[in-house]
């Protein structure tokens, strides 16, 4: 398998990776990519990341046979429309959202007859550090990309779009864009939203910024994604607002139940909830294979 143009949209963090990894496989011929920012699209040509900087996304896109739309999920319905007239009819058109069922709203608003290239995809990957310079080949290497196929999507258009992820080192799973939503708020959005709330709880408090200097080691662990992107982020809560309420509503509930078990000192039950959340992360680091806790 092998393509002979990418439309890259986005040039940042995770399109310039995914053109280096095609590219390190060989997998694509020519990589064509668009980025607002004029700074980027000159890195991104300084980096190799594309061989020809586009002036728009629509020029980005024609004669591609793979196009993938790298930007923000707030940018998403008005990059499917300007480029919907400009996308060949037989090309495999992805994105890289962290939402899916507003990015599939859109898609059926925006693209018209050309719904039919348009296949979700989610790369469950990623770094603090955002922008082209900080792009790698290896960003997707043996880490879980999720597809969300839909009603008119073919088998062999969902095949090549698992080759083809596959082949750059994804683990493919596919969902549903309704339980993909579901299940990263739980997993993903919420854990950002109470890593900002920690954050922003502690700084207002008179004495935060000197209880901030005493912080080791569990505090760098927990509050390490409150760097990510906040224009990102603001995005992805907006757009799966439905869920992440959702989501939260159990956090609190959970949370009130640590709060009481406190409150009356009521050891046995503290421990209990302690002791579950324990094995449940223990459990869940052994069946995914991750040693990151090892000493």
């Amino acid at each position: 398998m092998k393509f002979k143009q990418l439309g890259l949209v986005g040039c940042g963090l995770m399109g310039a990776s995914f053109s280096l990894a095609l590219q390190s496989k060989g997998l694509v011929d020519m990589v064509v990519g668009f980025s607002p920012s004029e700074a980027t699209r000159h890195k991104a040509l300084q980096r190799g990341v594309i061989q020809q900087a586009a002036s728009s996304a629509a020029e980005a896109v024609k004669d591609a046979d793979l196009v993938l739309i790298a930007i923000p999920v707030s940018h998403t319905a008005a990059c499917l429309a300007e480029i919907a007239p400009h996308l060949s009819p037989d090309c495999l058109l992805m994105d890289v959202g962290s939402t899916k069922c507003d990015v599939v709203a859109s898609a059926h608003v925006a693209l018209g007859d050309k719904l039919a290239c348009f296949l979700p995809a989610h790369p469950i990957a990623g770094k603090a550090q955002a922008g082209v310079e900080h792009a790698e080949a290896a960003l997707y290497q043996d880490r879980a990309l999720i597809l969300t196929p839909l009603p008119h999507n073919t088998q062999a258009q969902i095949d090549q779009a698992t080759t083809l992820w596959q082949a750059i080192g994804s683990r493919v799973h596919r969902m549903s864009p309704e339980a993909h939503d579901q299940a990263f708020a739980a997993v993903s959005h919420v854990p950002h939203l109470l890593a900002f709330a920690q954050i922003n709880g502690l700084l207002k408090q008179a004495e935060g910024e000197a209880f901030l200097k005493l912080a080791g080691p569990g505090f760098r662990d927990f509050s390490r994604i409150a760097a990510s992107d906040p224009a990102v982020w603001r995005d992805i809560f907006s757009a799966n607002r439905s869920e992440v309420l959702a989501q939260l509503a159990h956090f609190q509930a959970a949370l009130k139940e640590f709060e009481n078990s406190i409150q009356n000192n009521d050891l046995q039950n503290l421990q209990q909830l302690i002791d579950s959340a324990s094995q449940a992360r223990l459990n869940w680091r052994l069946s995914a294979g991750d040693d990151s806790d090892a000493a």
